[in-house]
Formats: structure tokens, sequence, C-alpha cells
């Protein structure tokens, strides 16, 4: 399940080097903000292996398109989750959404008209107010 994030460049935490029983490693964490909402989250993602290097391109406050997968692993009866970015690139200002699932809010004239036009259940003209409304409340 592959997830896509938009968001700046907020931190670049030090790359961490060690050697497991298959080989050298490395990882790197970096922190995203993003600004889907009137309150920005920070989200910190780590990137393994060679594509650390694919950071060393971006600057703080570049903004960033980041495809990553959440991953969950158990450790002594306790489970810890990890956003593991795959991919890495500068946003070219597309109107893909900020997390997968998550619909991005776009400003124009067309778009209650788009709202409208996708709306799973057809807008009723009556009011709640009226008798019809069996609800208690």
């Amino acid at each position: 399940m592959a997830l896509e994030l938009v968001g700046k460049l907020h931190k670049l935490l030090p790359e961490v080097t060690g050697q497991g029983r298959n080989g050298a490693w490395k990882k790197q964490e970096f922190v995203i903000e993003t600004a889907d909402s009137q309150f920005p989250k920070m989200v910190c993602l780590s990137i393994w292996g060679d594509k650390t290097d694919d950071l060393k391109q971006f600057a703080l406050g570049d903004t960033l398109k980041v495809t990553f997968n959440v991953e969950s692993r158990e450790y002594n009866e306790r489970w810890y989750t990890e956003a593991r970015a795959w991919r890495v690139e500068l946003d070219n200002g597309s109107a893909a959404p900020a997390a997968a699932g998550a619909p991005r809010q776009s400003s124009g004239a067309s778009a209650p008209q788009a709202r409208a036009a996708s709306s799973p259940m057809p807008f009723s003209s009556t009011s709640f107010d009226e008798e019809t409304n069996d609800l208690p409340f």
C-alpha cells in the first residue's frame, strides 16, 4: 500500500549506519511539514540504503512529494511503526492528494460544482426541519 505526502522539508536528521547479519546498512530520517489544513503537521519518515543519497540534493524548505509505506513490527510485546519512504522528489505543483485517501481542497469557481457532481447521494431540496424528518432530536 503506497501512500503519498506533499510538504516542505523541515529537518534532516543525522544518517545512522550499522552492521547487521546481512551486511552494512544505513538509514536517514527526515521531517516533512504538511500544509493540508489550518494546523500543519510534522511527519518523520525514514529512508534506507542507497536512497539516503537522494535526500542530499534537497534543501530545507523545498516542497517534496514523498511516496512511502507504513510498516509495524513487534519486539518484546511492543509494536513499533515506521513510515518508510521509497521515493522522494520535488513537487511539481500538481494537484495530487497530500496523502492517499485524503482529498485536497482546491480553490476556484469549479470546486462547488465538482463536489456536487461527485456526491454519492442526490441532494434533496427538503429542509431538515420539515415534518418528514422522523429523527427523535
